[in-house]
């Protein structure tokens, strides 16, 4: 009896294993007939043409156009598709729009499609946190596009509580509010984001940022100067491939008398006007061996003059007061390379000063120090024409950097899954 009890409990369950197995190759099969649906979803369009049509999509469309189809996903995340996207991508101006905050968790966003960076990094709010009432400053990260003579302001729908240090290729560097000393890195498009630790804290107006693609390594860097107690700047460089920091010997002692121009990256350096008025030089540090020399300019670099990335080389703008003409300089290289005068601005305002260049228009973008507007010259057609803006509240020139809104991230391609 006990037997034919124990024959009967293994066949059940010989039966219970056999249905099992076969459901599951039923839903395997059913997955696949489901990816086969998928890709034949438009069979007539080859996949070059399906690129040059999804490649056209304004960055609000892509986000959501990737997950129509698993195609469609491996199409927009593949490493062509970004090279792509990134290389049909105009210049923008990315900058912040404070917003005050009384909530206790003033990283939350009061807005639910709103995403904030705070959050993510921090979803449940700490203990002590709860209880702070202080009134802080919230920002909005917003961008300008500048599009046939006319400023177009734009959101990202992202909050935040740090400010804008430096960008590069799409991705922006933030203060981590969260950690004292702490940066972050974003990509403000795809919203993917990575938690830097603290280096050495110094006040904001002792130190200066830079953030520069090492195009040897393919690695992104992060470059901290700063002034030490004894008055000399020093560096220390971050490889967002370790995340870890490591000191560097900084430039020449004396060189640097203030912080307050933001570096410029271009020729596979990053360069910085070292005074805030008649530097006769520029500091350049090499992003792959990261060694500082200093490099002289053309004439010396007054108030409204300044430099800018133009086609991957450095140029130099400078105002000729007497003759009311902007001249301007490119150097194309570090090693055993001069200044070359490139081209003159007839006739121009004297307080026009050098704002960034249109990746793709080529045009140069001034900003009147005097009422804040903003003009473009065409190099084609010689033509310097004033940019309308919308009324209301304008950032300073401050707190705008050149951007580029894109789909690039700073893991190494053969990490990314």
């Amino acid at each position: 009896m006990a037997k034919s009890i124990g024959s009967r409990n293994a066949n059940l369950l010989r039966l219970v294993e056999e249905r099992a197995l076969s459901k599951k190759v039923e839903g395997k099969k059913a997955e696949e007939q489901h990816e086969e649906q998928q890709e034949t979803v438009l069979p007539y369009l080859p996949k070059d043409c399906m690129l040059k049509i999804l490649i056209r999509l304004p960055l609000q469309s892509l986000s959501s156009t990737k997950f129509v189809c698993k195609p469609w996903y491996n199409m927009i995340t593949s490493d062509n598709f970004v090279d792509v996207h990134f290389r049909r991508s105009e210049s923008v101006l990315i900058f912040q729009k404070p917003v005050v905050s009384r909530t206790p968790t003033s990283y939350q966003p009061e807005k639910s499609n709103t995403f904030s960076v705070e959050a993510s990094l921090q979803p449940r709010p700490s203990y002590s946190s709860i209880f702070d009432n202080r009134v802080r400053r919230k920002f909005y990260i917003q961008f300008m596009e500048f599009k046939g003579g006319k400023i177009e302001t734009e959101r990202y729908n992202l909050c935040c509580l740090g400010k804008i240090r430096a960008t590069c290729n799409g991705l922006i560097l933030l203060d981590n509010d969260l950690k004292k000393g702490g940066l972050i890195v974003m990509n403000p498009v795809t919203r993917k984001l990575i938690a830097l630790p603290a280096g050495t804290i110094r006040r904001p107006h002792n130190e200066s940022f830079g953030f520069a693609l090492n195009e040897v390594t393919g690695d992104y860097k992060v470059v901290h100067l700063f002034r030490d107690e004894l008055g000399y700047v020093s560096c220390e460089t971050l490889n967002l491939g370790t995340r870890k920091w490591r000191e560097v010997n900084g430039p020449a002692f004396g060189v640097f008398g203030w912080f307050g121009y933001r570096p410029v990256s271009a020729i596979g350096a990053l360069h910085w006007v070292p005074q805030i008025n008649h530097s006769d030089c520029i500091v350049s540090m090499e992003v792959n061996s990261e060694k500082f020399q200093t490099i002289s300019l053309p004439k010396s670099c007054t108030t409204h003059d300044g430099i800018v990335e133009m086609g991957g080389f450095l140029c130099f703008v400078a105002h000729d007061y007497q003759e009311l003409n902007i001249d301007i300089w490119i150097l194309k290289g570090l090693c055993n390379e001069a200044w070359t005068k490139y081209h003159r601005i007839m006739r121009s305002v004297i307080d026009m000063v050098p704002h960034f260049c249109l990746r793709i228009s080529g045009d140069m973008v001034f900003r009147r120090d005097e009422d804040g507007s903003f003009y473009a010259y065409d190099f084609t057609h010689k033509v310097m024409t004033k940019i309308e803006r919308e009324k209301g509240w304008f950032p300073p020139s401050s707190s705008c950097l050149p951007h580029v809104n894109s789909l690039v991230s700073w893991e190494k391609r053969s990490e990314c899954v």
